[in-house]
C-alpha cells in the first residue's frame, strides 16, 4: 500500500505503464457519442418538468454556474492526465492515495446503484409502449426484479466483451435516444401548428418560487443531468489521442446537449402539468399524450411507439457504458495496490477486467432486489436515483476541487479564472449534496425518506474509509 505522498509523474508513469496492455479502441466519433448518451439523462427530464415554467430559468442558472465550469475544469485535468481512471486519478495525484480510494469507492456506488434502476425503467416504458392494458407491468415486483437480472447479466458479457463491441452498441445508443428527442421537440410544433395545442411558449421566462421544494428541483436537476463530461475519461488508456480527442468531445457536444434539455423539458410540459409527471418515464408520458394532436393516427400510432422503443435503447447503451467504466476502477485501483492484484486480472483474448466485472455484477444484482423491498416503484426509483447521484456529487466535491485545493507543487492550479469556475461548480454541487434528503415526489414519510438517503450516503462513505484504513494497515504489515 502506497502512502498518501504521491510524486505526481511517477504516478502517471506507473498508470500509463499499465496502460499499454489495453486495447485503443475510442476514436474522437466514439466519445462524441458517448458524452451524448452520458450527460443527456432521461431520468432528470421528469425531475425538470416539476420546476413547471421555471425550468428555463433554472437550466440557464444551471448552465451558468455548473455546465460551463464543469466543461472547463474537465478539458483543464484531462489536458494535463490522461489517464485510465479518470477522476479517480486526477483526484489521487492531487490530493493522495485516501482521497483518491474514497472517490472511486463513491463512483463505483454511483454506478451499482444506478445500474439498479434498470429493472424498473424497463418495465415503466413497456408499459406505456404497449398502452394502457400493460398498466400492471410496472407494479409487479417480481417482473422487475426478473428484468433487472437479465439486462445485468448481458452487460456483464458486454463488459467482457470490451469496447470494440461495446461502442458500437453505445453510438447506436446515441443515435437513437437523438431519434427520439428530435420526435419529442416536434410533437408540441406540429401540434400548434395543425391547431390542436392551445398554445406553446418553449422559452417563456418565469422566475421560480424560493422553496426549499423548488431549490430541490433546481439542485437535482443541475446536478444529475448536467453531469458526466468526465466519465468518459475512464477509458483514457483505451482511448486514441486521449489528451485532444477527450477535450474535443466536451467541446463539441456541450452547447448541444444545453439546448436539448431546454427544448425537450418545454415538450414534456406541453402535455403533462408539473404535478403529474411520471418521473420515472416523462418522455413516453408526453409522447402519449401529444400523440393524438398530431393527426394521422396510424401514422402517429406508429411513431409514438417506435419513439418509445428507441428512447429506451438509451437506458441499456448508458448503462452499459457505466458499468463498463466503473469496473475500470477497481483494475486501476488495484495498479496503484490500493485493492487486491485479483481485480487488475485481464481476460487473454479481449483484455478486459473480468474479475472486476463479475464482482460489480453480483452487488449491481443485490442492490436491485434490496431497493424493491418496502416501498413502491417510483418511492425505490427515486431512492435509487438519489442515492446513485448523491455519491457522484460527493466525487464532484474532488474534482471541482482540484483547480483550487490541490497542493501548488502538484501543478494543477490552472488562472484565477478558471479557479473561480471551479469554486462555483464546487457550491452548486454542494448545495445538490445538502437538498438531496428533500423528496420532490410523494412518499409514504418524508421524514424516513430523508433519513435512508443520508444514513446510506454516511454509513457507505464511513464503510469505504474503514475498507481503505484495513487495507493500508495489511500493506504496512506485509512490507514490515
Amino acid at each position: 500500500m502506497t502512502g498518501n505522498s504521491i510524486p505526481a509523474r511517477t504516478g502517471e508513469a506507473e498508470v500509463q505503464a499499465h496502460s499499454t496492455e489495453l486495447r485503443k479502441e475510442l476514436g474522437l466519433f466514439d466519445l462524441v457519442m458517448a458524452q451524448i448518451l452520458l450527460v443527456i439523462v432521461l431520468d432528470f427530464f421528469g425531475t425538470a418538468a416539476k420546476a413547471g415554467s421555471a425550468h428555463v430559468v433554472f437550466w440557464l442558472v444551471a448552465f451558468v454556474l455548473f455546465f460551463i465550469p464543469l466543461a472547463m475544469v474537465v478539458a483543464h485535468l484531462n489536458r494535463l492526465m490522461p489517464l485510465e481512471g479518470g477522476l479517480y486519478e486526477w483526484a489521487r495525484l492531487a490530493f493522495g492515495d485516501q482521497i483518491g480510494f474514497l472517490v472511486a469507492w463513491n463512483l463505483w456506488l454511483f454506478v451499482m446503484l444506478y445500474v439498479a434502476v434498470i429493472g424498473l425503467v424497463t418495465t415503466t416504458f413497456a408499459a406505456y409502449a404497449l398502452g394502457p392494458a400493460a398498466a400492471w407491468i410496472n407494479s409487479s415486483r417480481w417482473l422487475i426484479l426478473t428484468v433487472s437480472c437479465g439486462l445485468i447479466l448481458a452487460m456483464m458479457l458486454l463488459a467482457a466483451l470490451g469496447l470494440q463491441v461495446g461502442k458500437w452498441l453505445s453510438n447506436a445508443g446515441s443515435i437513437a435516444t437523438l431519434i427520439t428527442l428530435a420526435v419529442l421537440i416536434a410533437t408540441p410544433l406540429l401540434g400548434r401548428w395543425r391547431g390542436t395545442l392551445a398554445e406553446y411558449h418553449p422559452l417563456r421566462l418565469v422566475m421560480p418560487p424560493l422553496t426549499v421544494f423548488s431549490l430541490s428541483v433546481f439542485a437535482k436537476m443541475m446536478f444529475g443531468a448536467l453531469s458526466g463530461f468526465e466519465y468518459v475519461a475512464i477509458f483514457a488508456g483505451e482511448c486514441r489521442n486521449p489528451a485532444r480527442n477527450l477535450t474535443r468531445s466536451v467541446l463539441i457536444t456541450a452547447p448541444f446537449i444545453a439546448l436539448i434539455y431546454i427544448f425537450a423539458t418545454s415538450s414534456i410540459l406541453a402535455f403533462v402539468a408539473p404535478e403529474a409527471v411520471d418521473v420515472v418515464g416523462p418522455i413516453p408520458q408526453a409522447l402519449r399524450l401529444g400523440a393524438p394532436g398530431l393527426g394521422f393516427a396510424g401514422v402517429a400510432g406508429f411513431i409514438i411507439p417506435l419513439a418509445i422503443v428507441l428512447l429506451f435503447v438509451n437506458y441499456p447503451t448508458s448503462f452499459s457504458v457505466y458499468f463498463s467504466a466503473s469496473a475500470r476502477l477497481p483494475m486501476v485501483a488495484g495498479w496503484d495496490h490500493l485493492l487486491p492484484e485479483w481485480f487488475t486480472r485481464l481476460h487473454a483474448k479481449y483484455k478486459t477486467p473480468i474479475n472486476s466485472i463479475l464482482f460489480l455484477g453480483a452487488i449491481t444484482l443485490a442492490g436491485s432486489a434490496a431497493a424493491l423491498i418496502g416501498v413502491g416503484p417510483q418511492e425505490a426509483y427515486e431512492l435509487l436515483l438519489t442515492w446513485a447521484f448523491t455519491f457522484y456529487a460527493i466525487a464532484y466535491l474532488a474534482l471541482f476541487a482540484i483547480p483550487f485545493l490541490s497542493p501548488k507543487d502538484r501543478g494543477l492550479r490552472p488562472r484565477l479564472w478558471l479557479r473561480l469556475a471551479a469554486v462555483s461548480g464546487f457550491l452548486m454541487t454542494l448545495l445538490y449534496v445538502v437538498l438531496s434528503i428533500f423528496p420532490i415526489i410523494d412518499v409514504e414519510s418524508s421524514w424516513l425518506y430523508s433519513l435512508k438517503i443520508a444514513g446510506v450516503v454516511l454509513g457507505a462513505n464511513f464503510l469505504g474509509w474503514m475498507i481503505y484504513r484495513a487495507g493500508r494497515r495489511k500493506g504496512e504489515r506485509i512490507i514490515a
